[in-house]
């Protein structure tokens, strides 16, 4: 295997962040085949021994690849001091144990829907990065049905401080859609006119900030699929593993980044 950086095995490992490991490595408390480490070292982690405070580490953790259904009020990190609760409390205990879960990505707190999860740093980096561009696709509860020109004034974009805004694909939901996005809700959505669309961009708070712009605020905002995994059949605070299919297939696809 070829080498890799000391901070990012502690990393995959579950010891610390890439920081908190630099931290370890910094204050001498890692070390590589008996020696101290040094900041920057290039390690094969099947060969050496590492070791924090000496205890061995495991050099490679079972991978995961979850999905979560995020409900409204919990946060998208793995620490938050000011958080009731995080989606890392969603995870059952056993998923948890002897690993370093975190979110692929982010949504806001007043959002929800689906999240991935992980250890595996390069896939989570493979799905953020603009160039595999994988889609997101967001249902869009608002009171009213737009008018004509706000839905195209939507698509052809609006100006925000970042730049030009816009959503890709939006489109009205269809019955189907809506009925079966309803049964997976908790607490339940009111009576809400459903919109379907994706993003280009990924700058906070986008499309909330898009649709108030064109006087349509959005009452409930709840992303449905990231590249091939849908929220289909997940319910409010659940959690799967993805298939070996999903996993190989992020990374592939055609679209945004974050809401």
């Amino acid at each position: 295997m070829a080498p890799e950086r000391l901070q990012k095995i502690l990393a995959a490992a579950g010891v610390a962040s890439r920081r908190g490991s630099e931290t370890l490595i910094a204050a001498g408390r890692v070390t590589v085949d008996g020696r101290p480490a040094t900041l920057g070292e290039q390690v094969d982690p099947t060969v050496a021994q590492i070791a924090v405070d000496g205890r061995p580490i495991e050099a490679r953790p079972r991978l995961l690849h979850l999905a979560l259904h995020k409900p409204i009020g919990v946060t998208s990190t793995v620490r938050d001091s000011h958080a009731e609760r995080t989606v890392i409390d969603l995870v059952p205990p056993a998923l948890r144990v002897g690993t370093r879960l975190y979110p692929v990505g982010r949504l806001d707190l007043d959002s929800e829907g689906l999240l991935l999860l992980t250890n595996d740093g390069g896939w989570a980096e493979r799905v953020l990065h603009p160039r595999h561009q994988v889609e997101r696709e967001y249902a869009i509860g608002v009171g009213v049905a737009l008018e004509q020109d706000q839905g195209q004034a939507l698509v052809d974009g609006i100006d925000l401080d970042e730049g030009l805004g816009q959503v890709g694909h939006l489109r009205a939901a269809t019955a189907i859609e809506t009925r079966r996005l309803l049964g997976l809700l908790n607490p339940a959505a009111p009576r809400l006119v459903w919109y379907r669309g994706t993003l280009e961009q990924g700058w906070k708070r986008q499309l909330r900030r898009m649709f108030a712009a064109v006087g349509v605020p959005i009452e409930r905002l709840i992303r449905v699929r990231i590249g091939t995994v849908r929220l289909d059949g997940l319910g409010t605070g659940d959690v799967r593993p993805l298939t070996g299919a999903e996993v190989r297939s992020l990374g592939a696809g055609r679209g945004d980044r974050e809401a």
